[in-house]
């Protein structure tokens, strides 16, 4: 019956994509046939070794295969035809693919998770199984001229502010669009760290929920109030910002999410500068670095009036690369603290639930989409990660060795539609302490 039922949804829901996009299919299926011709000359060079011809043949590959891309994600892939130093993903970039005047658009997620009944040392878990409207979003932002844009996310958490929900600013911005090279950006900012600070976007990654690597120590979603410059430079391109510190005072032993200050009434007492630079002229590749150097202290002092700047230091490194119907990811990350003694003297935190002087992390995720030259993805993968937000202590704490992680995800994602997807997954999560807790994933995601 189970079987006889998901066919029958299938079924349907294939009639009605299908009479829905009949006339793009057949758009689609030109472009592919002539993607596979030249792929089939490309391969024909390179046997006879004709440079020349190769790198032409090369070229104009990457230009069919973002025209196909655009084609399949409609009115969303203008905006991934813009440059790579915006920091957006497709659905945030809208505005800027726009005529003068009011854009809209927007994601949204919906996940459950079912947790195990026991940790893996035996013990009760007491987690319980959670069903959660995720988040909401709109965003709306509005082109004043060719020159001048204005760009916002308003995000709503968990569906009710008064059952743990909450109204959020997740970024608001005006750009002055100078020139391909270099673009002045002010107001509340994206810290552009990450392979997900910035492309949260539910459809740009596979498994239903983001990596502990880019919610501990990247502290995903992570915007403060600023402002800088960013653009593209031949084949790499850049940002660098100016921004509002974190607030120390919010740190923890799982590591520094709860230091966002989001610009709500944001503490300016100290201020920390952030850049990024990626490498993004080979067609389906993403690679780069970046580094967030400042201070976290925002007028904290110790009880002997000892004013604390808890310097912060952030490096990280990030690829992905995309090539046929594979695609790869993988980030670093690394956090260095000052003043962490200190800090948790002040703070009232002892043994090993204080602030960590050393905070790492990092994750590597393969994907394979079963379906690579049609509009819809059906892509198994996996996710190995390793994240520690207690890597070194200072001088008379010590570490919880369960903050010492290690999670494989392994799942399959299903989009009938480039704007929508379906994710499944399952996580084996394990720690030094021998608590962790299995969990599995459900989610739906769309952007608009």
């Amino acid at each position: 019956m189970r079987r006889f039922f998901l066919g029958t949804v299938f079924l349907l829901l294939g009639v009605v994509f299908s009479a829905w996009g009949q006339t793009l299919e057949e758009r689609v299926k030109a472009l592919e046939a002539e993607l596979a011709a030249l792929r089939q000359q490309v391969a024909a060079a390179q046997a006879a070794h004709e440079d020349a011809r190769l790198a032409e043949l090369e070229r104009k590959l990457s230009v069919l295969a973002e025209e196909l891309e655009r084609l399949r994600l409609g009115e969303l892939g203008e905006a991934m035809g813009l440059p790579r130093a915006l920091g957006l993903a497709p659905a945030a970039s809208k505005v800027y693919a726009a005529k003068p005047g009011v854009s809209l658009g927007g994601y949204g997620e919906f996940l459950y998770q079912n947790f195990a009944t026991r940790r893996d040392d035996g013990q009760p878990s007491q987690k319980l199984d959670v069903a959660d409207a995720y988040r909401a979003v709109l965003y709306t932002g509005y082109k004043f001229e060719e020159g001048w844009v204005f760009n916002s996310e308003l995000e709503v958490e968990h569906a009710h502010t008064q059952k743990g929900g909450a109204v959020e600013l997740e970024f608001a911005y005006v750009d002055w669009l100078a020139s391909p090279s270099a673009n002045l950006r002010a107001g509340l900012i994206l810290v552009p760290l990450g392979l997900v600070n910035e492309v949260h976007e539910p459809t740009t990654f596979f498994p239903a929920r983001r990596a502990e690597t880019e919610t501990r120590i990247l502290p995903s979603t992570w915007m403060e109030l600023g402002f800088g410059v960013y653009g593209d430079l031949g084949p790499l391109s850049y940002r660098t910002y100016l921004l509002t510190g974190l607030d120390a005072s919010k740190f923890s032993a799982s590591g520094l999410r709860s230091g966002r200050q989001s610009g709500a009434l944001a503490k300016a007492e100290s201020f920390a500068w952030v850049g990024r630079l990626d490498w993004t002229q080979t067609p389906g590749l993403l690679a780069g670095i970046g580094a967030y150097l400042g201070e976290a202290g925002q007028g904290l002092a110790t009880s002997q009036g000892k004013k604390l700047s808890v310097p912060t230091r952030i490096f990280e490194a990030h690829g992905e690369y995309k090539i046929a119907a594979l695609t790869l990811r993988g980030l670093w990350a690394q956090a260095h603290l000052g003043e962490v003694a200190d800090l948790n003297r002040r703070l009232g935190l002892s043994a090993n639930a204080a602030v960590a002087e050393k905070l790492r992390g990092g994750y590597l995720e393969v994907a394979y989409d079963f379906l690579p030259n049609e509009r819809r993805v059906l892509a198994p993968f996996l996710r190995y990660e390793k994240v520690n937000t207690q890597a070194h202590m200072p001088r008379g704490f010590r570490a919880n060795p369960a903050n010492d992680q290690k999670i494989v995800t392994l799942g399959i994602a299903w989009q009938p539609l480039p704007q929508i997807i379906f994710k499944l997954d399952a996580q084996n999560v394990q720690n030094r302490a021998g608590t962790g807790i299995n969990q599995w994933n459900l989610g739906l995601g769309y952007v608009f």
